[in-house]
C-alpha cells in the first residue's frame, strides 16, 4: 500500500449519489414491487402441489432476499454516516415499512411449508434445487407450526413499523441529537455520543472520570426518554411473546441463534467458575494505575500514559500483515476492503457512535463503519469488523437462503481476526512495558465478554421478568443495571455505571432480542477454533472457510460436532477455550510483578 489510504468509504459504485441517488430510487421501488408481485404468487400457490411451483418460488425468494439486504444496508450506511440526513431518516422509515411487508412474505411461506404434508415433504426435499436448502426450509416449516393464524401475524408484522421498531429509531434520533460539552485545555467543546466516549481511553486519570461524569450527565438528563423507549419496546415484545404462549424470554433469542440453553448454561456456567483469577488482573490493573479499586470507567483505561497510536495507514498494513501468517486468503480480502474503500473510519461530528459491518450480497461487497483513532484497541476493532466482512466474502457464492447466519457465530469470524491481530501484536512486542500494554489489550477483551457482557445478559433477563408485571422505573432500571454490574464483576469495583442501560444501543435494537450472550459465545467459539488451528496438522484456512460456509445451514451444536468434533452443551470445550484466555491473565499478572520490582 504506498499510495495513502482514503478513510471514508465509497457507496456510489454502489448507488450514485448517495441518499439523494435515483437509482438509489428505482432500486427501492423495485423490491417493493417485486415483494408484492411474490407474496401475491405465493398466495395463489398450492402448498402440496407441483414441486417445480416451489422451485420457482425458492428461486425468486433468494433473489429477493439478496435485493432487501442490499436496500437495508445501504440505508444503514446512509443514515450512519451523517445523523443529520433527512433524507437517510425517511429511507428508515420507508425500510421499516418494506421490512414488514417481507416479513409478511416469509410468513406466508412459512405457513405454507408447514402446510406440507410429511409425505409431499420428503419428495420435495428430494429435489436437486431443494437439496441444498433442507435444513432453511425445516427450520422454517417447524417455525411455522408456532405461528399464529397467517392475519394475525401480518398484523403483527405491520404493528410493528410504528410501533415496536419505530422505539428503536426514536432512540436513535435522540442519541444523535445528543451533545457532550467537555472542557478541555481551557475550551469547552461540544461533541456527539460517539467522539466523547473515544475520550473515555484517555490515560489521564482525572480527565477520564470528568468525562465520564459529563457523559453520565447527558444520559441522566435523557433518562426518561430513554426509559419510555425501553419500557414499550419490551412490552411489544412481551405482548407477542404472550399471544404465542412463550413464557421463557430467552426462546427467541436462542431460537435466533440457532442453540440450546443447555449450550447457554454450560457458557456462563464455565465463565462464572474461572472468574476468580479474572478479578485478580482487575486488582493487578489497580495496583498498576495507583488505586485502591478499578471504578467502571477505569476497566478499560491504559495502563500506561503514553498509548501507541499508529496513523490510518499504519493500522491497516498492520492488519494485512497479522492475517496474512494466519490466512492469505483473509488478508487479500482486507487489503481489497482498504483499497476499494469499503470502509468509513473517519472520526469526525455527525457519524453515529459504534461500528458495524455490513453487507451487500447483490453487489458481493461489504461496508465497515467505525471511528478510527489509532489506539491498539481501536485497530483490534477494525479487525473485528473485517473478520465480519471476510465471513461474508467466503459466503457469496452460497445459496441466498443459506447466507442467513446467526449472530452467535457471525461474532465468532469477527472475534477470531482480532484475536490474530492482538496474538501477534503480543509476540511483536519489543520492550516487557509495551508486551504489559498488548496483554492488558487482549485480557481487557476477556474481560468485556465475561463480566460487561454477562452484565448486560443478568439486566436484561431481570428486566424482561419485571417488565412483565408492568412499567420499569428508570430508577429500577438504574438499580438493575448497578446489580447485575456487581455480580457480573464479582462485586470488585468501588463505582459502578447505573445509566448503562440507556447509553448501550444493544438493548434497544429490536432485529435481535439479549443482543449480548451471542458476544461471549463468538468470543469463546474462536478461542476454541485458535486452539483447534495451533494443533492442526492440515490445511486449517480450508477447514475454516468450510466452517464459515456452513455458519448459516446447521446448529450451532452441529456446526462444532461436524467441523472441531467437540459437544458444546458440555462445558468441557467452554473451559478449554476460556484457560485459553486465562494464559494471557497469568502473562500478565507475572510481568507486571516482575516490571514493579
Amino acid at each position: 500500500m504506498v499510495q495513502q489510504l482514503q478513510p471514508t468509504w465509497d457507496l456510489d459504485v454502489i448507488f450514485p449519489g448517495q441518499s439523494n441517488s435515483e437509482e438509489f430510487r428505482q432500486f427501492v421501488n423495485e423490491v417493493k414491487r417485486d415483494t408484492a408481485k411474490l407474496t401475491e404468487e405465493v398466495n395463489h400457490l398450492d402448498a402440496n402441489g407441483e414441486t417445480e411451483a416451489w422451485e420457482r418460488i425458492l428461486e425468486k425468494l433468494e433473489l429477493l432476499t439478496k435485493q432487501s439486504r442490499e436496500m437495508g444496508a445501504y440505508i444503514s450506511c446512509l443514515s450512519a454516516q451523517d445523523v443529520t440526513d433527512k433524507q437517510a431518516a425517511l429511507y428508515v422509515a420507508e425500510a421499516a415499512q418494506v421490512q414488514a411487508s417481507s416479513s409478511a412474505l416469509t410468513k406466508i411461506i412459512d405457513q405454507k411449508l408447514g402446510a406440507i404434508t410429511d409425505a409431499n415433504w420428503d419428495i420435495l426435499l428430494e429435489q436437486e434445487a431443494i437439496k441444498p436448502l433442507k435444513f432453511i426450509l425445516t427450520e422454517r416449516r417447524e417455525r411455522a407450526r408456532e405461528q399464529l393464524s397467517k392475519n394475525e401475524e401480518i398484523l403483527i408484522g405491520d404493528l410493528a413499523v410504528d410501533g415496536y421498531h419505530a422505539w428503536n429509531q426514536m432512540y436513535g434520533t435522540i442519541v444523535g441529537n445528543m451533545k457532550i460539552d467537555i472542557a478541555e485545555d481551557g475550551e469547552t467543546q461540544s461533541y456527539s455520543v460517539g467522539q466523547a466516549s473515544n475520550k473515555l481511553s484517555t490515560p489521564d486519570r482525572e480527565q477520564r472520570e470528568y468525562v465520564f461524569r459529563q457523559i453520565s450527565k447527558a444520559w441522566k438528563e435523557n433518562e426518561d426518554l430513554f426509559g419510555q423507549t425501553l419500557n414499550h419496546l419490551a412490552g411489544f415484545r412481551l405482548q407477542t411473546y404472550k399471544h404465542y404462549e412463550w413464557d421463557n424470554v430467552l426462546k427467541e433469542p436462542l431460537e435466533k441463534n440457532r442453540m440450546k440453553e443447555k449450550t447457554l448454561n454450560a457458557m456462563w456456567g464455565a465463565i462464572e467458575k474461572h472468574k476468580p483469577l479474572f478479578v485478580e488482573y482487575l486488582n493487578q490493573k489497580a495496583t498498576l494505575l495507583n488505586l485502591d479499586q478499578l471504578s467502571i470507567f477505569d476497566v478499560n483505561a491504559p495502563i500506561q500514559s503514553k498509548v501507541e497510536k499508529k496513523s490510518y495507514d499504519e493500522g491497516a498494513a498492520f492488519i494485512v500483515e497479522q492475517f496474512r501468517g494466519f490466512s492469505p486468503q483473509m488478508a487479500d480480502f482486507a487489503q481489497m476492503a482498504f483499497e476499494k474503500r469499503w470502509i468509513e473510519a473517519e472520526d469526525r461530528a455527525g457519524k453515529r457512535p459504534g461500528g458495524f459491518c455490513t453487507s451487500f450480497p447483490a453487489s458481493e461487497q461489504t461496508r465497515i463503519f467505525m471511528t478510527y483513532s489509532g489506539t491498539p484497541s481501536n485497530i483490534a476493532t477494525l479487525a473485528h469488523e473485517l473478520g465480519h466482512g471476510y465471513h461474508q466474502y467466503v459466503m457469496n457464492d452460497v445459496n441466498g437462503l443459506n447466507q442467513g447466519y446467526a449472530m452467535n457465530v457471525a461474532e465468532t469470524a469477527s472475534t477470531f481476526a482480532e484475536m490474530i491481530v492482538a496474538d501477534a501484536s503480543v509476540k511483536m512486542a519489543k520492550t516487557d512495558e509495551e508486551k504489559l500494554t498488548l496483554l492488558e489489550d487482549k485480557v481487557s477483551r476477556s474481560i468485556a465478554f465475561f463480566m460487561n457482557i454477562h452484565a448486560r445478559f443478568l439486566f436484561e433477563k431481570q428486566f424482561y421478568e419485571e417488565r412483565k408485571q408492568g412499567m420499569v422505573s428508570t430508577d429500577r432500571l438504574n438499580e438493575l443495571m448497578v446489580e447485575a454490574q456487581k455480580e457480573a464483576y464479582c462485586d470488585n469495583l468501588s463505582e459502578y455505571d447505573p445509566h448503562f442501560w440507556a447509553s448501550k444501543l444493544h438493548f434497544h435494537i429490536t432485529g435481535v432480542p439479549f443482543y449480548n450472550f451471542p458476544y461471549t459465545f463468538g468470543y469463546l467459539f474462536s478461542q476454541g477454533i485458535y486452539a483447534y488451528a495451533q494443533d492442526y496438522e492440515g490445511n486449517f484456512e480450508e477447514k475454516y472457510t468450510a466452517l464459515l460456509r456452513d455458519t448459516g445451514r446447521l446448529t450451532v451444536e452441529e456446526l462444532a460436532e461436524k467441523h472441531l468434533q467437540v459437544d458444546l452443551t458440555k462445558p468441557d470445550f467452554w473451559e478449554n477455550a476460556i484457560e485459553i484466555c486465562e494464559q494471557d491473565v497469568q502473562a500478565f499478572l507475572e510481568l507486571a510483578k516482575k516490571l514493579q520490582k
